[in-house]
């Protein structure tokens, strides 16, 4: 079975330093920080594709100049503070391999911010495989997953897509791929429900009792 996760708000604590760091990027440009609930809104598309969908009316250059300051903002907060995993994560990573199963990662992180973190995790080369916003379309077009299936040489039905928000089972439902969903990230359970997950985990853990 290939398990393909989302990232942040699925097996990274780190929606908190998202937020901070878009409120101080917006205050750095002199705007009103966005409201805690409207960037949490916007976790898993990829960064270009947020700033659009939180400031619809921004022009490029401005949307580079905010792009630069969050990314300055969200590794100095990082550096400071680490994001860490959520409870039972890596143990439950490690129980799936050890089953046998394949681990990816589908993140609207870019390459650069995914791969500096599996660093500092010492996780390099620990997932089979990785697709990030900036190295094809951003969720909740299904390119990532089309690309992974590819990669793997296997089909929708024997994956599964694991996430914390609309975006990641909009992604799933599009490759008419199985889906779990986690109710402890950036969109509330009541928002993925609709979705038709096959789980929705209220810890990462539950997801070694799922009946594949």
């Amino acid at each position: 079975m290939l398990y393909i996760f989302d990232w942040d708000g699925t097996l990274s604590d780190s929606t908190g330093t998202i937020v901070t760091a878009m409120q101080r990027a917006a205050e750095d440009l002199g705007w009103q920080r966005p409201e805690r609930d409207d960037v949490r809104n916007i976790i898993g598309l990829g960064l270009p594709e947020a700033l659009r969908v939180l400031y619809p009316e921004i022009d490029a250059a401005t949307a580079e100049r905010l792009r630069a300051l969050y990314s300055e903002h969200f590794l100095a907060i990082d550096q400071a503070e680490p994001a860490q995993f959520y409870p039972r994560v890596m143990d439950s990573l490690e129980a799936l391999r050890q089953e046998g199963h394949q681990l990816a990662v589908a993140t609207g992180k870019s390459r650069r911010g995914l791969d500096r973190v599996l660093t500092r995790l010492k996780l390099d080369g620990y997932f089979h495989a990785s697709r990030c916003a900036d190295e094809t379309a951003s969720k909740p077009d299904p390119q990532m997953l089309h690309e992974l299936l590819l990669q793997f040489g296997t089909q929708a039905s024997q994956a599964v897509m694991v996430g914390d928000t609309e975006y990641d089972m909009e992604m799933a439902r599009r490759a008419e791929m199985p889906r779990i969903a986690v109710s402890y990230g950036a969109h509330t359970a009541e928002r993925l429900h609709p979705y038709e997950p096959a789980l929705c985990m209220d810890c990462f853990s539950e997801i070694l009792a799922w009946q594949r």
